[in-house]
Formats: structure tokens, sequence, C-alpha cells
């Protein structure tokens, strides 16, 4: 007997869509949105949400809900307040003891703009037809801008972020409200599988993963060989300050799903796996849910549908090793075994995962290809640059006024992202240079600023597109410490297998942590390059090949900050503790007394209103005076 709860059809979706429309876009009474992302929780969003849910009354039509990260964590937490005939409002900065005052403002037509972050123009998600935008009709409020409008977010294209921060990422209903499914449910019974690859060749689509290698391409390949194939979703985003994959699992995890299912009907597999890593406890359980419900949706699992297309998604955790992100050491750990990497000269999609062949792309790549199905090859090619097509997502960090996830198309320069987008760096300082590609990547110049974000530019330069980090420094950033963290970090990361990596990472390390404590010598940058171009060519996976880049590409840019760590013995960041101390300029110390205060080994000491003085033997070198001192009074010598 027929469950009547199963999808069978397009027009299942159509009626679901229908049912939940009103509830996103026009709801009974005030609908609240509370971003509760893991960034939105870490601001607090958790307790205002409480906090509303304790002090409201249950019968008086406001409804408390969840969605995910609208992309700026600056102004977490975010709140978007709605109802029917009213402005859709975003606001900033709700935390617990402004939750309720914002309610009711807004339901009493008292808004507190500035509390305000801005108002939508238009809610709908790309994948819904063109009707009528649900506010046409209403009023928009004056003064205040819309939220697209907004530096952070008018050069932003969001085509993987379509639904963070829109809807319920635990309602597979309101993801098939806002067109969800349907891609899918076409794929599978008006497309042939071939098709779907032609289509996503056709479209230019490349993993957004790090290699950057074309995703229809990739799938052509997998599809042909013979034998059980695997769809693997990699979502083991171990980048420092990289957060785009945790996004979309924690506001839009069936996009990933629909993804998954787009690609196991164009390839030929039954099979899927996301290996997520354990530390993303949030993504976990709403993944956990999405599946759950497309299972019982009849979305997933035996004949979808009622067709002869059977798929099933499991997930693992991992444990957290950063060479796991590496698509063999990836599928080792999948099997239970240690995560090592192993030799390219076989592909994983000839054999991977159970020495069968294995498809593996990431989140983001996942969660751009219904959208290519539903718009077009042609609208997604239209996008980006002649070999980069599309949209990117970056996670902005780092030295610069507005931190957050954004969506840009593909060929916007760094400028636009640095000082348009992210609204420049912050107390006024200079810009001083940014790095792209996670811990392996490469530190651009100010003189770079205009170059084009695609595979081939950031290349150009030393730099890689990677998974989407962006590190923003400004002139109190020492370039010789960088290389050194990042270094330090790959160094614990590495597996330890290949010779080249393990031994020539540690001796590139030791060569830098004595620079940066004033034992370099003359010849050390010398050995660095030597040392950095030995890894890149030997290693046996990309950890090891791409290590060495924040390395050479610091040296390539910013040669004299070694040359004085090495000759001078100095650090003109002031950074390095050996190398530096701190001291008050008499002329510019108005005697605020506040450097004074804050000192916790009381070495700064003098009457108000009179230059202050500072006793190198008590100071810890900790920059609380040089963070605190309003004046620049505080230099670094």
């Amino acid at each position: 007997m027929h469950d009547e709860r199963k999808i069978q059809s397009v027009k299942d979706l159509e009626k679901i869509q229908q049912a939940y429309s009103k509830q996103l876009y026009y709801p009974d009474g005030i609908k609240v949105n509370i971003g509760m992302a893991s960034c939105g929780i870490a601001a607090g969003a958790k307790a205002s949400l409480e906090k509303a849910l304790q002090e409201l009354p249950r019968d008086n039509g406001t409804q408390l809900c969840q969605t995910g990260c609208i992309g700026f964590c600056e102004e977490e937490p975010l709140v978007e307040i709605c109802a029917a005939g009213r402005p859709r409002v975003m606001y900033k900065h709700i935390t617990e003891d402004k939750m309720l005052d914002a309610i009711h403002g807004y339901a009493q037509g008292d808004f507190n703009e500035k509390w305000i972050l801005g108002q939508m123009r238009d809610p709908r998600s790309l994948l819904e037809d063109n009707s009528k935008n649900p506010l046409s009709e209403v009023k928009p409020l004056e003064g205040v801008p819309f939220l697209e409008d907004i530096p952070f977010y008018n050069k932003q294209r969001k085509i993987a972020l379509r639904n963070c921060g829109y809807i319920d990422p635990d309602s597979i209903e309101e993801y098939i409200a806002r067109g969800g499914y349907r891609a899918f449910l076409n794929a599978l019974s008006q497309m042939q599988p071939a098709e779907i690859i032609d289509a996503i060749k056709e479209s230019g689509l490349r993993g957004r993963g790090g290699g950057g290698f074309l995703t229809g391409v990739k799938w052509e390949t997998c599809a042909k060989q013979s034998g059980e194939r695997y769809i693997i979703c990699n979502a083991d985003e171990g980048d420092p300050g990289a957060y785009m994959d945790r996004s979309i699992l924690e506001g839009d995890p069936h996009s990933i799903l629909e993804g998954m299912l787009i690609a196991g009907r164009a390839i030929g597999s039954n099979q899927g796996f996301i290996y997520v890593r354990h530390e993303y406890p949030l993504a976990v359980k709403r993944l956990i849910t999405a599946i759950k419900q497309t299972e019982s949706y009849g979305l997933l699992g035996e004949n979808i549908a009622g067709s002869d297309f059977s798929f099933h998604i499991k997930i693992s955790t991992g444990a957290g090793a950063f060479v796991c992100g590496e698509s063999t050491a990836l599928m080792a750990s999948l099997e239970g075994n240690v995560g090592r990497p192993r030799a390219k000269y076989i592909h994983t999609v000839e054999k991977g995962f159970r020495n069968m062949p294995s498809n593996l792309n990431n989140v983001e790549t996942y969660a751009n290809v219904p959208v290519i199905l539903s718009r077009g090859a042609a609208w997604h090619a239209s996008m980006g640059t002649e070999n980069s097509k599309g949209t990117k997502v970056f996670s902005l960090v780092g030295k610069i006024q507005n931190t957050g996830l954004v969506e840009v198309p593909m060929g916007i320069s760094l400028n636009d992202i640095v000082f348009t987008v992210g609204g420049g760096i912050p107390k006024k300082k200079q810009f001083k240079a940014v790095q792209t590609g996670g811990p392996s990547g490469g530190c651009i110049p100010e003189q770079f600023l205009n170059l084009p974000v695609d595979y081939q530019e950031l290349a150009k330069v030393g730099s890689i597109m990677g998974s989407g980090g962006m590190i923003v420094m400004d002139q109190d950033t020492c370039m010789v410490d960088v290389a050194r963290y990042f270094l330090d970090f790959l160094k614990g990361e590495s597996c330890g297998q290949c010779t080249p990596c393990r031994e020539g990472i540690k001796q590139m390390l030791d060569i830098l942590t004595d620079i940066c404590q004033g034992n370099g010598k003359e010849g050390d940058i010398e050995l660095l390059e030597e040392l950095g171009d030995m890894i890149q060519k030997f290693s046996l996976c990309g950890l090891g090949t791409s290590a060495p880049n924040p390395v050479l590409t610091t040296i390539r840019y910013f040669r004299e900050e070694y040359e004085t760590h090495i000759k001078n013995k100095k650090c003109p960041a002031g950074v390095c503790k050996a190398l530096f101390h701190y001291g008050i300029d008499e002329e510019a110390c108005t005697g605020c007394h506040l450097c004074a205060l804050k000192c916790p080994q009381e070495a700064i000491t003098g009457e108000k209103k009179t230059p202050h003085q500072l006793d190198q033997d008590k100071c810890i070198k900790c920059g609380i005076c040089y963070d605190a001192c309003k004046f620049d009074a505080i230099v670094v010598k």
C-alpha cells in the first residue's frame, strides 16, 4: 500500500511548498527567527531564545524559530522579526537583555533603529519561480537600509548560502518551500545520468575544497568505472579560522543531501557518506535530523519516488586530524584505518573507498549542484571568470571590521572583499597582507589588492584558493611569526609518513623559531627557500606540497622583515618578544593614566596629566598598554 507521506513527484513537492510558503513569508502573528548557528550561540543567541520562551505568553501569537547563520557574524546575535503585511527587519546584537524589547517594539511599530541591521527587499530563494515578491506590497521602513544594499551584502551573490539564515535547518518542509528537492526529482524523472554530468561540466563548476578540479570531469570519470561506486562528502574542515562548511551544514543540511542525491543518480551510486569532523556537534545533529526527515518523505532509501534509483547516506565523524581533509587519507579513515594519504598515481575515482570508484566533493560543491540544474548550466557559467565559474564562499576573519561568511562571484578583487565587504581595517591601522587558502596558503601583500580572486590568479602570486579561509593582517602583524605559527600547526598535523614533509617542516620550523627568538643567522633565509622548494617537490600529499607556501610568500614579499629579525635583532611589528620592548613617547603621552590602570604588573607610573614612565624590569610585554592607549603614546622599540 502506498504511503501518502512519501513524495512521488514534483506535484507532491508543490503541495508542500504551497502549504509552508505562508509560514515563511506570510506568517500568522509575529514570527521571530533567531540565528542559532554556532556563531550566534557563542554570541548569546541561545540565552536570547530562552529569555523569550520564558517571558512571552504562549498564546500571544508570537512564533519563536531558529535559523542558521546569515553570514554577518560580527553583528551576532542576529534576530529577524516579520509579520504579514509588515517589513522583515533584521536586528543586530540582540542579546538576552534586548530580546523582549525588540519583539515588543516591532509589534507596536516602535522600531529602535540603533538595533536594526537592515530590512529585506526580497526574501525568496534562487530556486523559487519568478512569482510575486512577498514584500512587493509592504511599505518599507523609512530611513532603514535594505539588507541587500549595505556594503557587507551588496557585492555578494548567494548560491551555496542561499538558505542559510532564511529557513529552519531542522525543517525539510521549509527547505522544500524554497524550491528544495525539485532539481533532484526533475533529474530523476527527466534526465539521463549523462545529461546531468554534461550540465555540471557545462556549468564550469570546480571543486570548492581546495584543488579546484572540474566537478563534471570527476563525475564523468567515476561513472565510467566498473564496480560499486560511492559518493563521499568531505566535511572535514580543519583550516584555522575557516567555517564555511560548518555554516552550510548547520544552516542548510538538505542542500548537501540533495546535491549528493543528484551526484549519486549521475554516477550510478547507491551509497553516500558524509565525513564530518567530531568537533562539529551541531552540524552532525542537524545532519542526522535532515537524513531522517528525507527518509520519512521517501527521498532517501529504496526506489525513490517509485523509480529504480535507491540511495542511502551515512555519517562518519572524524577525530579532527587535519590531514584527513586530503581525499585518500579521508577514505582510509572512513574505512576505519589510520588516516594517512597514499600516492596519487591511482586516482580515487578509479580506486578509492574500499578500493572502489569513489567521487569525493566538499560541502560547498554539493550545495551548488541543485541550483545549477534548476537555473541551468549557462546561468552558472555566466558568473565568474574564464576558468573559474560561479561564486566562492569565504570566511573573512582577522584584522577586519566585518568578520563573517561571504559568498562572492569569482573574479571579485581582494580590495572589494577586504575594504567593501569587510569594511577595512579596524582602529585606522594599515592593511599589510591577506592569507587565502588556510595554513597552507600564501600571504598576499598590498600591491596585489586589485588581484581578481580565482584559482589561476591566486596561484600566480604563490597562494591558493583552498577551501575558502581568508585571514586579514594589519601593520601590527609580524610576517615571520605568521609563517612560524602556520608551520607549527602543519608540523603537528603532518601524518609523518614521508620524509620531506616530516623532517622538512620540522627543520623549517626550527629555523623560524630561532629567527623569532633572536638567534637567526646569515644564510637562514636561503636555507628556508631551499627546504621549501624540496618539500613542495617531493612530499607525498597536498599537505606537504603546500606547507611551505606561508614561508615562501612571506620571504618573497616581506624579505626585509626577515633581514631585520636576523641582522638587527628587531621585530618591527612588536610581536616577537625577544626582539622588542615597549616604551612611552613623552610628547604623545597625555597622562590620562589608562595604561597604568590596565597594566597587570604595575610597570607604568606617573602623575595624571604628565608623561608616564615604563619600568622595563617589570614589563612582561603583554601588550595591554599598547592596545589601551588612545593617543599612540605606547611605542614599540
